[in-house]
Formats: structure tokens, C-alpha cells, sequence
């Protein structure tokens, strides 16, 4: 079962972003609540399905433990026990999903505050960084794409030993229902003030990395924080209609 956002959702994102990319004025505070609203209300029916999904693996992993103990008396055949195995591996593998998509949403929480951010500060110069209400900004100043997310990779894993917690990797359906412009970006699940974090923006600012680190969805908040690699699609909307106005 996938889940639905509220309809609301596509018409308030649109009058939302339209405000950020065009910078004529501060979005209006209700519409960015109003849409906050809506991502908790969507992220309240993810929790009700989270709750029939952790129960479905319950029953899944408890008839593992029968089929086992049935085929240690010899009376199923072993191959019944992997069935039963995949069925609880299918189980937890959805559970986990709606997991990843509730700290997603999240993350669209603290992006759609960040844009109301953006749209009352002038962005910052080439190898500058702002720091506007509960985010850093930094703007780069040197090349960026998604072909450079291997080098950003390759640091992480050489630092930390590890995989780097990459959220999302350029455009993703949440992205496209919400209206975000996230093909050129790259969001990784790391706290920026945690040593994880500190590091990786140091790298990002040694190799003129456009970023924006977001500390929280809200502030005082726990979820939420991640940091967004790459520039705020506002501005990316903002150049190429420069750019097509001058030719």
C-alpha cells in the first residue's frame, strides 16, 4: 500500500516555491504552515499504516517460529520455513519504507522553511555562507553536479569508514509530488553540528560545494536535520530565466 498525500499538497507547494523562486516577496507565513499541516497529516496516516505494518511482521517473524518448529518435528518440509521467510522479510522491508518516507518528510519540512528563509536574504556570494534562522548556507563558488557525488562519497567513507547516508539522490517521487526542483542536489542524513557533519562541510567549503545544512525540521525539533548538497533550486529557476531572458 503506497502512500497518499492530501491533495492540497501540489496547488500550496506551487504558490510556496513560486514566491522563493521568484523572490517578489516573503512567502506568506500561512501558506508554509499550511503546508507544514499538511505534510504532518500525511505524516499521521504514515504512522497509523506503520502501526498495521509493525503488526504484519510480528505475525510474519512468529510464523517463521511455528514453521520451524513444525519442520523440527518433521511434520512440514523445510522448504515451508523459507517461505515464511520471505513473506517476513517482505514484511520488514515495507515497514522500513514507511520509515524512510516519514524522515523524508521531515526533511521537506525543514526544506519548505528554509525557502521562506531564502526568499527575505539576498543568496550569498561565491565562498560565502549565511546563516539564516536555523540553517547554514554556503555559496560554492566552484563546479558542482551529481557526477561529483563520488568524490564527496569517497571522502565520507575514507573519514568515517562508512557509507555516506545518503536521504536523496537527485529527484525522487516525494520531490515531484511536493514540487521541488532536487535533480541536481544531493540530501545526506547527517546533523550538521555533529562531528560527521562539521566535517563534511568543511570538505564541502575546501572544494567550493554549494550547500545548505539544516539543523532541524523546526526549531528545538529532532528530526529534520540533514544537509542539502548542491544550490537551492530557487536560485537554479532564478539563472536560467535570466539566462533565457538575455538571449
Amino acid at each position: 500500500m503506497a502512500p497518499r498525500w492530501p491533495s492540497s499538497i501540489p496547488w500550496i507547494v506551487c504558490a510556496f516555491v513560486w514566491f522563493a523562486v521568484t523572490g517578489a516577496a516573503t512567502p506568506p507565513e500561512d501558506s508554509v504552515e499550511t503546508l507544514v499541516r499538511a505534510v504532518r497529516d500525511h505524516q499521521a496516516t504514515l504512522t497509523r499504516l506503520l502501526e498495521l505494518q509493525e503488526r504484519d511482521a510480528l505475525r510474519a517473524e512468529a510464523e517463521v517460529v511455528r514453521r520451524q518448529d513444525l519442520a523440527a518435528r518433521e511434520l512440514i518440509a523445510r522448504a515451508e520455513i523459507a517461505e515464511a521467510e520471505s513473506r517476513a522479510v517482505a514484511a520488514r522491508a515495507r515497514m522500513e519504507a514507511t520509515r524512510d518516507e516519514m524522515r523524508r518528510t521531515e526533511v521537506m519540512i525543514a526544506e519548505a522553511r528554509a525557502a521562506a528563509a531564502l526568499a527575505r536574504i539576498p543568496p550569498p556570494a561565491p565562498g560565502d555562507e549565511v546563516h539564516p534562522d536555523n540553517h547554514i548556507i554556503f555559496g560554492g563558488g566552484g563546479p558542482w553536479s551529481l557526477e561529483r557525488a563520488g568524490a564527496v562519497e569517497r571522502f565520507f567513507a575514507t573519514r568515517f569508514g562508512r557509507a555516506l547516508p545518503v536521504s536523496a539522490r537527485g529527484q525522487t517521487p516525494l520531490h515531484d509530488r511536493l514540487g521541488f526542483d532536487h535533480r541536481h542536489a544531493l540530501d545526506v542524513a547527517v546533523h550538521p553540528d555533529a562531528p560527521e557533519g562539521r566535517a563534511l562541510l568543511e570538505f564541502l567549503k575546501r572544494e567550493r560545494i554549494p550547500f545548505i545544512a539544516f539543523r532541524a525540521a523546526e526549531p528545538g525539533a529532532a528530526t529534520g536535520a540533514h544537509v542539502h548538497i548542491g544550490e537551492p533550486s530557487g536560485r537554479k529557476a532564478v539563472r536560467r530565466a535570466e539566462a533565457e531572458t538575455s538571449r
